[in-house]
């Protein structure tokens, strides 16, 4: 089921709203949004509300036996980047970037918020479909521009069966089999990357990819491995 409304102050927060008041919110249901007005991303940052792109969240409820909740992120930035390619299978360079970005090239396609309320995560995903907006600190890209114009409710469409399809999966316990995809569809390992770690400030080093916790792991020059939980990572070159 996807809900779609005119105007929303933030697709998560309305979810968020919903839980807290003890209405239904099942796994299969979508809040898509035609503009956001406060919408938000990772760390506080302004969430595009472009006319024509995608922006909506979907809440996962967790279960006994479930795998870490942070593994979300990436099963969210997996289905996400399968929806993208079903529509625009000829598209090249679009990998997935720790935790939860998609890029093409180093240009920020998509972004993903989780936020937790008890047992359930809601799932925001923004998708630049029509209109990338203009970031201070990092490149973006939209697919329009790209020659892939695809329609808002067509991606919802999209994304909503490639959602279902994951997260079934990730409760039935297949996490170690997502992650294989996650990594063959992310950005490669051994790459560049510089990491604004939260402990240690701002390391470089080579991609490691990704471990069993769905941990990011940064090899160092100096051959360590550092363990990154939580930070931003960024493609050097």
């Amino acid at each position: 089921m996807i809900e779609t409304v005119a105007e929303i102050g933030s697709t998560n927060a309305a979810l968020l709203a919903r839980l807290a008041a003890g209405e239904a919110a099942p796994e299969a249901a979508w809040l898509v949004a035609d503009r956001q007005v406060a919408g938000r991303g990772r760390a506080g940052r302004i969430w595009s509300d472009g006319f024509g792109n995608f922006m909506g969240s979907t809440v996962a409820h967790l279960r006994s036996g479930d795998p870490l909740p942070q593994t979300l992120a990436l099963v969210a930035g997996l289905a996400a980047h399968r929806a993208v390619m079903a529509l625009a299978p000829s598209l090249q360079d679009l990998v997935l970037k720790w935790p939860n970005d998609l890029l093409v090239g180093q240009a920020k396609l998509a972004g993903i918020l989780l936020e937790r309320q008890g047992d359930a995560v809601v799932v925001g995903i923004g998708v630049n479909l029509s209109q990338a907006p203009q970031l201070p600190d990092r490149q973006t890209a939209a697919l329009s521009a790209l020659g892939f114009p695809i329609e808002r409710d067509a991606f919802a469409t999209a994304l909503a069966q490639e959602w279902s399809w994951a997260l079934t999966r990730w409760h039935c316990g297949e996490w170690p089999v997502l992650r294989q995809e996650w990594l063959a569809r992310a950005m490669p390992v051994g790459s560049l990357i510089s990491v604004n770690d939260r402990e240690h400030g701002l390391l470089m080093g080579a991609f490691g990819g990704i471990d069993a916790d769905g941990v990011a792991l940064l090899r160092l020059a100096d051959g360590a491995t550092r363990a990154i939980h939580a930070g931003d990572i960024d493609l050097v070159g």
